[in-house]
């Protein structure tokens, strides 16, 4: 009879983390935890005298027509993508579709509880850059008008982004000059 053939161990550098990070289950569950244990004083907060207007008018869903489409079709990976452009980085480096915000969002949907997380991450989202804008108001959006929130968080995102990178010295990218001259010479 033979000896079974002994077992490789996966040593933890080399092991899959999958899509679940800790941390962000951890971050999460701290963001709820915040809201459920003073609900009132959340939902009753507004931004500071001093808010900006947001640059996307929320019902400007249509333009990129990309985004709205994979918003209508898979709101979690627009969602999640949100949430790592602005908690994580701002230039989408170490982004996977299908991540932990993604898992909530779809988790939270399958229970018609989506509103939630959607309306947590618009607060963060306002609180970061000082936009306009209220819990209540966060809520009615979430609920009512789901893509559209989602769509407008991914945009000003993409765009507050945009603005970071230039400020961290990341240059853009190449552009073309207006016009181009040749030089003719001249014949004498």
């Amino acid at each position: 009879m033979a000896a079974p053939a002994p077992q490789a161990t996966a040593t933890p550098s080399t092991q899959a983390t999958g899509p679940i990070s800790d941390a962000d289950v951890a971050e999460w569950k701290d963001k709820f935890n915040k809201v459920f244990a003073a609900p009132s004083e959340h939902f009753n907060s507004k931004s500071p005298a001093t808010a900006q207007p947001w640059t996307h008018n929320f019902w400007n869903f249509v333009n990129p027509l990309e985004t709205c489409l994979m918003t209508w079709c898979l709101p979690c990976v627009v969602f999640a993508r949100t949430h790592h452009r602005v908690n994580k980085s701002a230039s989408l480096r170490g982004y996977e579709p299908i991540n932990t915000s993604c898992l909530l969002f779809c988790g939270s949907a399958a229970v018609c509880m989506q509103w939630l997380p959607m309306a947590i991450q618009r607060a963060d989202f306002r609180a970061k850059y000082n936009l306009q804008g209220s819990c209540a108001v966060d809520v009615a959006l979430a609920c009512c008008c789901g893509c559209c929130d989602i769509m407008q968080m991914d945009k000003e995102a993409e765009l507050r982004a945009s603005g970071e990178q230039s400020q961290n010295g990341i240059q853009e990218q190449y552009k073309a000059a207006e016009v181009m001259v040749v030089p003719v010479e001249q014949k004498q």
